[in-house]
């Protein structure tokens, strides 16, 4: 009876009190479809048909600057670890604007744990990033997001065998998500055609939005499809947001997003990372300074866009009709804030947005005793 009802619609806490349950009891197998009910919160696709849905992510470089994941593998360990650094960094991104909460399951996949010796962790860490993003999301009525990235498992030279493997572990981590109440699935940072196609057809198993973005450190992807013609494909196939994150910068990313939109129907998304790229040097990975070694990926700092630069990209890629905008790696609070103003939006940390004119020597009444530095200040 209770599944029925459920089924139907009605409220839960109305349920539980004709059958004689207590309020706070917490059913397994019906908890994730209990929230869903009692939120009735918009949902990505809701969201994005009015407009703009803003995502802030980068959560593994910013972490790994805070000393809470270790650079080189990468692996968010901090959810087990730290999961109050993890905690707060959701919530300084919810302040700043990000309508998307992600769970921190980035290269938390199972040949990723086994690098660094905790693939007995895998599911308890997959579940645990996704409760912590469930928490601070329902302080600002922001969506949840699963996510899966790319696996470095797959090989175009032997498609069968990989492609069973990386299924297996997008299954895994997918399920998890889903049993415990993420509002979509965001696969990313795609290098191959071939894993974004079977990501898709992983989160469609479970009928959930499916958004799904390619890394662009090549002219194509490795499996050889130009992005534009990637995103399309899946579009047609039934992903729900299509586009490109990481690897680019706000201006190297834009010449490949206005092909992306002309290509596809359906919502796009871009999420750059916050790294001035060039035409020379086209992605964070190429990044060098005269002289210098690579800078990718923990000598980046002299490359790192200001807030100003991410809110010229989020306009710019709103005017090309652009409905998923965000950040990648490299991403800080004032970044999103910044975005989400340009966005024409006020948001919980919009009561601390700059006001220069208060300030004691750039400000609009300076003092006539500071005057005279004021001058050393701008030669």
């Amino acid at each position: 009876m209770l599944s029925v009802l459920i089924g139907d619609n009605y409220q839960i806490g109305l349920i539980y009190d004709i059958i004689g349950l207590p309020l706070d009891y917490e059913c397994p197998d019906f908890k994730m479809k209990e929230d869903r009910i009692m939120t009735q919160k918009a949902g990505l696709l809701e969201r994005l048909e009015k407009g703009v849905v803003l995502a802030a992510e980068g959560y593994v470089f910013e972490l790994e600057r805070r000393g809470y994941i270790q650079a080189g593998p990468y692996v968010p360990e901090a959810v087990l670890e730290y999961p109050e650094a993890v905690r707060a960094l959701h919530r300084e991104f919810l302040r700043a604007g990000s309508e998307v909460i992600l769970a921190l399951t980035y290269y938390a996949h199972r040949e990723k744990m086994q690098t660094i010796g905790r693939e007995d962790d895998l599911e308890t860490l997959n579940r645990q990033a996704v409760r912590l993003a469930r928490e601070v999301a329902a302080e600002g009525n922001a969506l949840v997001a699963g996510n899966v990235s790319n696996t470095w498992v797959y090989d175009h030279n032997d498609p069968e065998t990989t492609s069973k493997i990386v299924r297996d572990m997008y299954e895994e981590q997918v399920r998890w998500a889903v049993e415990e109440g993420v509002d979509f699935i965001l696969a990313e940072t795609l290098e191959y055609f071939a894993e974004g196609q079977i990501a898709l057809e992983v989160i469609k198993g479970y009928d959930l939005p499916a958004v799904i973005c390619f890394g662009s450190v090549h002219d194509t992807t490795r499996d050889g499809y130009p992005h534009d013609e990637a995103c399309r494909i899946l579009a047609d196939r039934g992903a729900d947001v299509v586009g490109l994150n990481c690897s680019r910068g706000p201006r190297t990313m834009l010449p490949i997003l206005k092909k992306v939109k002309d290509s596809v129907d359906g919502y796009v998304a871009a999420l750059p990372v916050a790294y001035r790229t060039t035409d020379a040097q086209p992605t964070f990975q190429s990044l060098q300074e005269p002289g210098s070694e690579r800078a990718f990926p923990i000598a980046l700092d002299p490359f790192t866009v200001t807030r100003f630069e991410m809110a010229d990209f989020a306009v710019e890629a709103q005017r090309l009709g652009v409905n998923y905008i965000g950040i990648c790696c490299g991403a800080a609070p004032h970044h999103v804030r910044a975005m989400a103003e340009a966005l024409g939006r006020q948001v919980p940390a919009s009561k601390y947005s700059p006001n220069m004119s208060l300030h004691p020597m750039l400000g609009s009444r300076v003092k006539e005793q500071d005057g005279t530095y004021l001058k050393a200040w701008k030669d």
